[in-house]
């Protein structure tokens, strides 16, 4: 039997890219529509255009299998970069549905579509009220450094949105390219900081993380996180494990992994202690944090 969650921490619930397994990702309809089933902490991912608009997108040209042109026409590849198009082209894309018979499509079955929604500013989702916590992902790639800002640009950008907003003491920033993170850390210590892995990026460290490996610290990747000044570290739920956890807690880190949405997955991290969830479906973590708390 899978234990509850563990007394001494409590288990927060992030709906990944808003509630992506029930509403259109990345966009202020979905993140009003999941505030509206009791979910309070979103993940959600930013881009900077050409006029320097950080705006919520994952990734890092308009994905087809979620955007339609102003004649509501689907795009046929992918289409251009964020970083290419000014914040007043890009709004005239519709990105409320998902492209029928696409292998995106089928991963989301339940989603509600919203017709009409646009890709919104940060600043837009972050002046939603009754949102708690903020985790927010820098979507720069060091393989093409070309086709977004520099990291340090966007931090800067976003560190700005975030404090005329207000929300700095309830927001997390977190990439994996880790020149972003290391960037705010030596700028604003006072912001939360998570430090995002998976499989490649780990594997291909030098290139992810600017410079540190893995084999720098014997092999672990919670003592790396714990170099960079601690935190959160947020890795694929796949690439994690029990041991990994409490090595994790040792050094002081919390644990998020992404992206957790089937029960039983949700179930067996929660067991080993895990600090939080990122997940599609996060009205299904909120039932089973709360299963988890009444057991305890």
């Amino acid at each position: 039997m899978i234990p509850s969650v563990p007394s001494s921490r409590s288990l927060d619930i992030y709906g990944h890219r808003g509630a992506r397994g029930l509403f259109p990702e990345n966009t202020i309809e979905g993140f009003r529509a999941a505030l509206a089933l009791g979910v309070t902490a979103f993940e959600l991912d930013v881009g900077l255009t050409a006029d320097g608009v950080a705006v919520l997108a994952h990734d890092l040209a308009l994905n087809p299998a979620v955007t339609r042109d102003a004649q509501g026409r689907w795009l046929p590849g992918a289409g251009p970069l964020i970083w290419s198009m000014p914040f007043a082209g890009l709004v005239e894309y519709d990105v409320g549905r998902l492209c029928p018979g696409t292998a995106y499509d089928a991963l989301f079955p339940a989603q509600q579509p919203v017709d009409g929604a646009r890709i919104p500013a940060l600043s837009a989702a972050l002046a939603l009220a009754g949102i708690e916590r903020f985790v927010i992902e820098l979507k720069t790639d060091p393989r093409f450094p070309a086709d977004t800002a520099s990291p340090e640009a966007m931090a800067d950008v976003v560190l700005r949105a975030i404090d005329a907003a207000g929300v700095a003491e309830r927001s997390i920033l977190e990439s994996f390219d880790w020149r972003g993170p290391r960037h705010i850390r030596r700028q604003r210590p006072d912001i939360a900081m998570a430090w995002l892995t998976r499989a490649e990026t780990i594997r291909d460290a030098h290139i992810w993380w600017g410079g540190p490996h893995p084999s720098d610290f014997g092999g672990s990747v919670p003592r790396a996180v714990a170099a960079e000044g601690g935190g959160i570290w947020a890795p694929a739920f796949a690439d994690l494990t029990q041991d990994l956890v409490a090595e994790a807690h040792d050094l002081g880190l919390s644990v998020v992994p992404w992206t957790v949405n089937e029960p039983a997955d949700m179930r067996r991290v929660i067991g080993w202690g895990v600090d939080g969830l990122i997940t599609d479906r996060p009205d299904l973590g909120m039932t089973i944090r709360a299963g988890n708390a009444v057991m305890g």
